[in-house]
């Protein structure tokens, strides 16, 4: 069995190779060539430490994620988060390769919402509002610097020293960044992307211009909520997976209109192989629901592993 640890996951990864890994992903889970199964979510005995289970398979691949939130950890000098990828000999079901993939599951994420934007966000988008300022925001922003001509990122976020350093840090690469309210933000943005645990909406649906993609990323367990609901009819719905963004992503609030259609979501891998209009006019308004699916893991376990072995 292959073993890579955190360290060396983390060194291997880029924004470049969790893009084509993810979009590959993407792809397949809106084929008939591959199965994504329910997740399971767990805790411990203590409420607050939680883990995710999330299996599947495509082509060549078999394998299951476990994400973990272990709410005490950085009194230990550790992550909140942490993420193990076991991929298994679809031969025999015996563990062909164990990742540690903490850091490569933060670039994992926001590749999914870089590969939607490129499809969804109007080319000449500059401003991005983000909500939320802890580990996942920063990457989303990268993420969503490479493929449209970011300048200028509004952070909403409580005020805190862990916000402030945020803010300094985007400053640092260049961006034009401040701290904002959700209002200001919103109506200011061509991109607005949430990063936070939310168990109900972070802004106003009014606030949202003509032309402005929104991507939902923190919604991945019952319960959480992050949009508003009015935005949606007003709106062209895309996601990763319709039945799991149902369940557990931003879209299970809405999961009777879906189902007696009157809300069509479309999968964003039907718009990467053309089965699927993406934008289609620049007042257009995108939603894109990220819930996160185990194929988009299992591929990036794949290029991990080929860039280790080249």
């Amino acid at each position: 069995m292959i073993y890579v640890s955190e360290e060396e996951s983390a060194a291997l990864v880029s924004h470049e190779l969790a893009y084509e890994a993810v979009r590959r992903a993407l792809v397949a889970a809106a084929s008939d060539q591959c199965e994504v199964f329910p997740a399971v979510l767990g805790r411990t005995r203590e409420p607050t430490n939680t883990f995710s289970i999330k299996s599947g398979w495509a082509e060549d691949l078999t394998g299951v994620k476990i994400g973990s939130f272990w709410s005490g950890n950085p009194a230990r000098g550790l992550p909140r988060h942490n993420s193990t990828i076991v991929l298994l000999d679809p031969s025999n079901g015996r563990p062909a390769a164990l990742i540690e993939a903490g850091r490569v599951n933060a670039y994992r994420t926001a590749a999914a919402n870089a590969v939607a934007a490129d499809l969804l966000a109007r080319q000449e988008s500059r401003v991005l509002a983000v909500f939320g300022a802890g580990n996942q925001a920063g990457f989303e922003v990268a993420a969503l610097a490479r493929i449209r001509p970011l300048d200028t990122v509004l952070v909403a976020a409580r005020p805190s020293a862990r916000r402030d350093a945020f803010v300094e840090r985007l400053g640092d690469t260049g961006l034009a960044a401040r701290a904002a309210t959700p209002e200001e933000a919103v109506r200011a943005a061509d991109i607005v992307v949430t990063a936070t645990p939310a168990r109900e909406p972070l802004f106003d649906a009014a606030w949202v211009r003509p032309g402005t993609h929104v991507v939902s990323m923190g919604s991945d367990a019952p319960g959480k909520h992050e949009l508003p609901v009015e935005l949606f009819p007003a709106a062209t719905l895309f996601c990763d997976l319709p039945s799991q963004s149902l369940q557990i992503g931003e879209f299970q609030h809405v999961r009777e209109e879906v189902h007696a259609g009157r809300l069509t979501l479309t999968p964003i891998g039907d718009v990467i192989e053309k089965r699927a209009p993406g934008r289609r006019q620049d007042d257009e308004i995108t939603v894109f629901d990220s819930s996160g699916i185990s194929l988009q893991d299992l591929y990036m376990a794949a290029a991990l592993l080929q860039v280790r072995a080249a």
